[in-house]
């Protein structure tokens, strides 16, 4: 009896058990049609859409490469395409020009002084007809402007007309050693626009003759020889524009200290007649 409860229930849980296997493996087959056609659809779609042609890189354009060039960048750049052994002549120019110019601004700038001051000190000595202590004076102020009228301090024995001498001298002299060097900034101010022309000539000559080797007018031929002749003619100018602007500052520094020369040196003499000390 017990064996056949055993077996009723064995052969009970293995019809269950095939039961459920089948099912699983209908399931199973089910979702495998499932995707195989779902692949089928989409390849057919797949082929059925044309092929797209790869889109073609973008290459940056000429000029937004050059904005992205800026300050010393984009200045080499032009200097190197002007021609670098050209280009340096012409920028000596500016250096040299430069090294005058700063030259003198410093002798300029140490030649003035306050002039008030100096005639207020100078008119309380030759009130007191103390000559020993406006020489003092004199000497201890620095600059070339005193000096000159030490000199004709120095003369007042001689008389008034050999004072007034002294001072024209010595002043002729001290105008020209503080204009002294203009001359070269002033060559170079007309050297460099004609560098910048020559430039200009050559880089002609070089269009011309790229024509001539080629046997054919082309814009890229000729742009070459042409964006030489600009570049070199524009660096030309420029040297020149800044060398002139510091040729002018000087000139009207050098006219101020002239001036005040002039201005002590009639408040000196004055000074010498007021009190009596030259006769004129």
């Amino acid at each position: 009896m017990r064996k056949a409860i055993v077996s009723f229930i064995g052969g009970l849980l293995m019809t269950t058990a095939i039961s459920i296997f089948a099912q699983d493996t209908a399931q199973t087959a089910q979702d495998t049609a499932a995707v195989q056609t779902e692949a089928t659809d989409t390849v057919q779609q797949t082929a059925q859409q044309p092929e797209q042609a790869p889109q073609p890189i973008q290459e940056q354009p000429a000029e937004e490469q050059e904005q992205e060039l800026k300050g010393h960048q984009l200045l080499l750049k032009y200097f190197l395409e002007g021609g670098p052994t050209f280009m340096g002549i012409t920028l000596l120019t500016l250096i040299l020009g430069l090294a005058f110019a700063i030259e003198r601004i410093i002798v300029v700038s140490l030649a003035g002084i306050n002039t008030e001051k100096l005639i207020r000190q100078l008119d309380e000595a030759l009130a007191n007809k103390d000559l020993e202590q406006a020489e003092a004076i004199l000497k201890k102020t620095p600059g070339p402007l005193p000096k000159v009228l030490l000199e004709a301090l120095k003369r007042v024995q001689d008389g008034f007309e050999i004072v007034e001498k002294t001072i024209e001298a010595h002043a002729s002299v001290v105008t020209a050693r503080l204009e002294r060097n203009m001359v070269w900034i002033s060559l170079f101010i007309a050297i460099a626009p004609m560098l910048g022309f020559m430039g200009t000539v050559i880089g002609m000559i070089q269009a011309f003759d790229a024509i001539e080797k080629a046997g054919d007018i082309s814009p890229s031929l000729v742009a070459g020889g042409i964006k030489v002749a600009l570049l070199t003619t524009l660096l030309g100018l420029i040297i020149a524009i800044i060398l002139q602007i510091f040729y002018n500052y000087i000139m009207s520094r050098i006219d101020e200290v002239v001036t005040d020369m002039e201005d002590l040196a009639t408040a000196f003499v004055d000074m010498l007649i007021r009190y009596k000390i030259v006769q004129k």
